[in-house]
Order: C-alpha cells, then structure tokens, then sequence
C-alpha cells in the first residue's frame, strides 16, 4: 500500500512523523495519561502509506505489533496483552501516584484508569 505521489518530500515527512509516533507509543506505554496504542496506530497508518519496510518491521515486532494488530484487526485483544496492558497500565500509574505524593493526582489517575480498564475490558478478547 505505497503512498501514490511522486513528492518525496511528502514520503519522507509521513517516515519521520511515524517514527516519531513509534517513540511516542513506546514512551506512552510507560507513562500514565499518554496513549502509547494510539500513537503506534499512527505510526502504521503513516507507515502504510509512505514505506512498507517499516510498515511491516512494526506489525511485525515482537511487543508492538501485537497491539497494532488487535486494532487493525478488529478481533480485540489477545487475552495475555490485554492482561499486560492493564498491569503495565496501573503499574505506572501507582508509581507515579507515589512519586508524585499529591491525593488530587491519585484521585485523577484511578478515575482515568478505571474508565480506561473498563473500556479495554469490553472490548473483544481470543485465546
């Protein structure tokens, strides 16, 4: 699925912008409030249109492409991601909660992962 234009500055640009949503995503997967699957998304979306190297080095990856693939897919989440998506999730956001040491914040990040886990915990799941 290459992009069909003939301006190499368009390619190039769509390539830098999904390898910078590949870092958002990876940070994003770490840090609260940050939506690391939609920047990897993203990054597919910019990728399939612009390179398909790197388009299929990221639905291929070990970590990222199982995330990118449940979306595209449609099928949902495999039970053992969504599973690390929600220790990984509330892992981060105990910690920063600690670190932070603020009860406005604790209270802001457990009412943001709680609508978050419910939303991931309607959505399809497979074995």
């Amino acid at each position: 699925m290459e992009l069909k234009t003939d301006k190499q500055w368009l390619r190039l640009l769509m390539i830098v912008g999904g390898c910078l949503c590949v870092l958002l995503g990876v940070i994003g997967l770490f840090v609260p409030m940050m939506p690391g699957a939609v920047f990897l998304i993203i990054a597919a979306w910019l990728f399939a249109r612009s390179s398909e190297r790197f388009h299929q080095w990221l639905i291929t990856h070990k970590r990222l492409g199982p995330i990118v693939n449940a979306w595209q897919s449609g099928r949902g989440f495999e039970r053992a991601l969504r599973r690390r998506i929600l220790l990984l999730m509330w892992a981060s956001m105990l910690l920063s909660s600690a670190l932070i040491g603020k009860i406005w914040v604790a209270v802001l990040l457990a009412t943001c992962g709680i609508c978050t886990t419910a939303y991931i915990l309607k959505q399809p799941v497979y074995d």
